[in-house]
């Protein structure tokens, strides 16, 4: 075979030429299964505008979204940061941006990393089939862009301001944990004029059992068939002011929503990131390599991806000052490529801790049902092997703030191993990523205060001053007072309780 490109310098006929020679390795030789793909190329200044907008080609104007490019743009011309090579997002068609400034070694890295290896992973993982839309995205995007910009129209930059601030500062606590229902993100506009007709056009009674004035008294009966309308407890409090927020207008509960699925779809990226990563590092690795095996790219094309590709993938010490825990391409990959290994040449170990698979010889056959079925959690309890724990150097280290030194618990033994395995994992559960706060009770026979728990583990306690400024944004959607209980999950008592207020 003749060299896809010879030099730095790229063109479209070298990108489509090397995306060409990429599919047919992804696809017909590693078995993937990716979305078509939209490269596209970018400047720098592009790039940045892509970062403040959460790598979203489209999106409605916030403040917060000139901020962030204000400051990652002074950041990268002081040359304090750096740019990506790439983004890739979860769509249909996938849409890769690729940088201007790449040479062609690195044009043809990423279209491997992205094209083929998030693609793929995009496509046939279950959290993304569940949790996200790829076809309907764009289309969802551009209705949220006009809706936002026509209520700034009609109402006012500040009032459509007042509620994204407040939606945005609860994003975290504003996504669905369990599956209720698959929607498609196409109808969204044609259910949102469907939404403001039927509130201009119906009475919601729900609020009409608090009693004022001017109406008697409301039976506990009464209270009792409205409080059930609102399903508590509730953990989305986006969605709860969404559907049930006393004050808020159709519009404005819009808004809330838009905010509310554009947090939805990044959902199943923050439990995949180990796995996501490692699939695209494992993709690009082989690809390239095989492209280099088949003469297509020369020595130097090679020499230049390995030294991107193991820069990805060092994973600093503890001593190093840039340590920030395990780096998802590093740990990833090894993974990835350690289940490869077990596949083919297993050893005595490999054949007791992962006998489901161990010596298959279909390494990237069960490389893609991993990529399918499991989020990072599950994928370090179910892979994450010895090998890998002694190459990291994997250990146990129990610091205590009133311990002057940290204690080795777990060390490389096989009751080790699996501690740290299990310690580990935990470490990527979502469940402990996020606090458990949910709506538990709204008193409509009073104020219509709204009353937060907070289920505390591991003594884990809620920042005050962050908390606090938190329910000032929620208090501003429900429009009536707001206080959270935090409780101790272990033995129900409680801890203490915050409010908007100082």
């Amino acid at each position: 075979m003749t060299l896809l490109f010879d030099g730095a310098e790229w063109d479209f006929a070298k990108l489509d030429a090397t995306y060409r020679a990429c599919e047919e390795i992804a696809c017909g030789e590693l078995g993937l299964t990716p979305y078509p793909s939209q490269i596209e190329v970018i400047t720098s200044e592009q790039m940045l505008d892509a970062y403040s907008s959460v790598g979203l080609p489209l999106m409605y104007r916030h403040w917060s979204f000139g901020k962030r490019f204000a400051r990652d743009e002074l950041l990268y011309r002081a040359g304090m940061q750096s740019l990506a090579y790439e983004i890739v997002i979860n769509s249909n068609p996938c849409i890769a941006y690729l940088m201007e400034e790449n040479t062609m070694a690195m044009q043809a890295l990423v279209i491997a990393h992205a094209c083929f290896g998030h693609n793929h992973f995009f496509r046939s993982n279950h959290l993304f089939r569940q949790w996200t839309d790829a076809e309907g995205i764009f289309d969802y995007l551009a209705f949220a862009r006009r809706f936002v910009a026509e209520c700034e129209e009609r109402h006012g930059l500040a009032a459509v301001e007042r509620i994204l601030d407040a939606a945005h500062a609860l994003q975290g606590q504003g996504v669905h944990r369990y599956l209720r229902r698959k929607w498609r993100l196409a109808d969204e506009e044609e259910r949102a004029r469907a939404r403001q007709r039927y509130e201009e056009e119906s009475h919601n009674p729900l609020w009409s059992t608090v009693p004022g004035s001017d109406r008697p008294a409301t039976s506990a009966r009464a209270v009792n068939q409205a409080k059930a309308t609102l399903n508590l407890p509730e953990e989305n409090l986006l969605y709860l002011c969404e559907k049930h927020a006393p004050g808020l207008r159709g519009w404005q509960r819009e808004l809330v929503r838009i905010v509310r699925v554009v947090a939805q779809y990044f959902y199943p990226q923050q439990q995949t990131k180990l796995a996501n990563e490692g699939c695209a590092t494992a993709v690009h690795y082989a690809i390239m390599t095989r492209l280099h095996d088949r003469g297509q790219i020369g020595d130097g094309a090679y020499l230049e991806f390995l030294a991107s590709h193991t820069a990805v993938t060092r994973q600093p010490t503890l001593a190093d000052a840039n340590f920030q825990g395990w780096n998802p391409y590093a740990l990833g990959f090894a993974i990835m490529r350690d289940i490869e290994r077990i596949c083919t040449e297993p050893d005595a170990e490999d054949a007791l801790w992962f006998p489901a698979f161990a010596g298959n010889n279909d390494p990237w056959g069960t490389l893609r049902e991993a990529w399918a079925e499991y989020r990072d959690e599950s994928l370090v309890r179910q892979f994450l092997g010895p090998k890998v724990m002694r190459a990291f150097r994997m250990v146990n280290l129990n610091d205590q703030a009133n311990e002057p030194a940290y204690e080795v618990t777990e060390i490389h033994d096989d009751s080790g191993y699996r501690r740290i395995r299990s310690l580990l994992a935990d470490h990527y559960d979502p469940a402990r990523a996020a606090p458990l706060i949910e709506a538990t009770d709204v008193d409509l026979a009073g104020d219509r205060s709204l009353k937060l728990t907070y289920l505390s583990r591991h003594k884990q306690r809620l920042h005050d001053a962050s908390a606090r400024q938190t329910l000032a944004h929620l208090q501003a959607l429900w429009g009536y007072k707001v206080t959270l209980q935090e409780i101790d999950a272990d033995t129900d008592r409680v801890l203490g309780e915050l409010s908007a207020e100082a």
